[in-house]
């Protein structure tokens, strides 16, 4: 006996990992529909050792469907969503649509799964950015242990976290490098990212902030502790997929390197790679295809009085969007739905 089980953008990046760890992890399905726009109609999708083919989202029924994990951005999430929901099928929404909505829990399973009770209100489940997703891993278990007042955060964000096409502008650019005639200027980010970083990821806002620098301190707030401040700078680095942080935290009492170490090694979801010697750390290369969040460099900020400064690398594609999601459908699965 299992779910009936949709995934809407089932031809990108997202959607793709969505399907691989539904497979890997053995979530319990009786059926999947794999969804996409019409021109992608009838793509064969790997889930598993089977082959499904993509059906139109625009036509689809989700009328008996248990649950849906979509992956198909803002825009198309505002209309399909709602008609899903609707329809009786519980939505994980992997865009920023519903993050902020008061009647929409916001869940890293980790972190705040009690917070799925609140489904009921719209039926509907908001996934965290990818970005806050990872860093709030790591916050948890030091929160609960000595509090946390302050987080200054620097990210190096992998150009997957913005989708196929910044995936395919960097290797269209590190290739051009080598061949002065085959010049590749920007089109999806604002600058050359082959050979550079960018301090700039979604819209500036009023303040000088950019709205993924909003985003991280909107949802830590939701997700963990609306009391705790945080400062965001998110940057573009030319790396494929895996983004990294760098977490500055201050915190209400002392808390000792050696004792948070202790705290992460024991925490769900973590693993510590943290050895003071070279080599003895983890790099977004090494994460890839891996479900964990690592956690490196701990170490005390003496510049501070309650201060811990450590390194933070995870999967975007996997904790920060299609494995997050397919966790809050086992937390909905053992808490609140019936099997077949």
């Amino acid at each position: 006996m299992g779910y009936k089980v949709v995934v809407a953008g089932a031809t990108g990046n997202v959607g793709r990992e969505m399907l691989n760890i539904l497979a890997e992890r053995e979530f319990p399905i009786d059926e999947i529909a794999a969804l996409a726009s019409r021109k992608s109609l009838g793509t064969e999708i790997s889930f598993g050792d089977k082959t499904v083919k993509t059906k139109d989202l625009d036509t689809f029924d989700f009328t008996g469907w248990d649950i849906a994990l979509f992956a198909v951005g803002s825009e198309a999430t505002k209309i399909y969503a709602p008609k899903a929901a609707a329809a009786g099928c519980v939505v994980i929404d992997n865009s920023s649509l519903y993050r902020y909505d008061p009647d929409v829990p916001l869940i890293v399973p980790e972190v705040n799964a009690d917070a799925i009770y609140g489904y009921t209100k719209k039926n509907i489940i908001a996934n965290p950015n990818c970005s806050t997703a990872q860093m709030v891993v790591a916050l948890k278990p030091l929160h609960d242990r000595a509090k946390i007042k302050r987080v200054v955060v620097s990210t190096y964000q992998s150009v997957s976290g913005a989708g196929k096409e910044g995936i395919d502008e960097l290797w269209d650019q590190t290739k051009s490098i080598y061949n002065p005639t085959d010049h590749k200027p920007p089109v999806k980010f604002t600058k050359q990212i082959a050979f550079n970083v960018i301090p700039h990821i979604d819209v500036f806002l009023d303040d000088g902030s950019t709205k993924e620098e909003w985003k991280m301190v909107a949802e830590t707030k939701k997700i963990l502790d609306k009391s705790i401040k945080v400062t965001a700078t998110c940057v573009r680095v030319p790396v494929f997929v895996g983004h990294s942080e760098s977490i500055n935290i201050e915190f209400e009492e002392f808390l000792d390197e050696h004792e948070a170490r202790d705290i992460l090694r024991e925490a769900p979801g973590i693993m510590v790679i943290d050895k003071r010697e070279n080599g003895g750390y983890i790099t977004p290369i090494e994460c890839v295809g891996d479900y964990a969040t690592y956690i490196s460099r701990i170490r005390q900020d003496s510049t501070i009085d309650n201060g811990i400064n450590l390194w933070c690398v995870s999967d975007n594609l996997r904790k920060g969007a299609a494995l997050n999601a397919v966790q809050i459908a086992e937390v909905l699965g053992q808490r609140c739905l019936k099997k077949g």
